[in-house]
C-alpha cells in the first residue's frame, strides 16, 4: 500500500527497559518478521498501515532506547505521540520493577491525551516467566492502562497490540465523524498531540476566503 494512502496517522512510541524485546515487537508489526536485535541506539522509527472501522490508519512507531544514558533523547519524543506501549519482559523481574519510572515519564513528558498500553513481552517463554499475568494486570488496572501479552518472537498477539490501542485512540477522540468538518484549531491540536489527518482530506473552505492550508508534510 502506498504510504500516501491513509485518513489518518497516529504516532505511538515504544518505551521500557533495554532488552525487552521493543525492536523486535516492532520488526515483527511492520516487517512481519523475527530477527534477534542487538539494543537500540537512540531512536529506529517504522511505520504500518491498519484498517478502523473501514479507515486506513498509518501508525508510525518510535522506538526509544533504555539504557539511561538515552532517557534524555527519548523524552523528547513523548510529546508529539498519541499511543504508548510500555513494555516489559515477563521473565525479567527488573523490568516490571521500572515501570513505575518508565509510566511517570512518558506523564510528565507527553501529553495530556496519550493513551498507554502495557505489554508483557516474550509469552514464548512461559516456563520462564516470573511476572504473572494478576501482576500485569493489577498495574494495568492500577494506572488505567490496556494490557496484552505478546511474543515478538512467535507474533502472538503483536499486531493486536498496536490495533486494539489504535481503536482505543480513535474512539476516545471520536474520529469517526467527517474529516473534512474538523475545524482548523481542532486539526492544529490533533498535530500537536500526534494526529495528523492523511493527505486524502478534501478540506472543506469558504471560496472567498484566504488559504491558509500547507501541503502535507513528509510523514518518512
Amino acid at each position: 500500500m502506498a504510504s500516501n494512502s491513509y485518513d489518518l496517522l497516529f504516532k505511538f512510541i515504544s518505551v521500557g527497559d533495554s532488552g525487552v524485546g521493543k525492536s523486535c515487537i516492532l520488526l515483527r508489526f511492520t516487517n512481519r518478521e523475527y530477527i534477534p536485535t542487538e539494543t537500540t541506539i537512540g531512536i529506529e522509527f517504522g511505520s504500518q498501515v491498519v484498517t478502523v472501522e473501514d479507515r486506513k490508519l498509518k501508525l508510525q512507531i518510535w522506538d526509544t532506547a533504555g539504557q539511561e544514558s538515552f532517557r534524555s533523547i527519548s523524552r523528547a519524543y513523548y510529546r508529539g505521540a498519541i499511543g504508548c506501549l510500555l513494555v516489559y519482559d515477563m521473565t525479567r523481574r527488573d523490568s516490571f520493577n521500572h515501570l513505575l519510572t518508565w509510566l511517570e515519564d512518558v506523564r510528565q513528558h507527553g501529553n495530556e491525551d496519550i493513551i498507554t498500553m502495557l505489554v508483557a513481552n516474550k509469552s514464548d517463554l512461559a516456563s520462564k516467566r516470573v511476572v504473572s499475568r494478576a501482576e500485569g494486570e493489577a498495574f494495568a488496572k492500577k494506572h488505567n492502562l490496556l494490557y496484552i501479552e505478546t511474543s515478538a518472537k512467535s507474533g502472538e498477539n503483536v499486531e493486536e497490540a498496536f490495533l486494539e490501542l489504535a481503536q482505543e485512540i480513535y474512539s476516545a477522540l471520536n474520529l469517526s465523524q467527517d474529516l473534512t468538518q474538523i475545524p482548523e484549531a481542532d486539526l492544529r491540536r490533533l498535530e500537536q498531540h500526534g494526529v495528523k489527518i492523511g493527505p486524502k482530506r478534501t478540506l472543506n473552505i469558504n471560496p472567498n476566503a484566504p488559504s491558509s492550508t500547507s501541503s502535507p508534510q513528509c510523514e518518512c
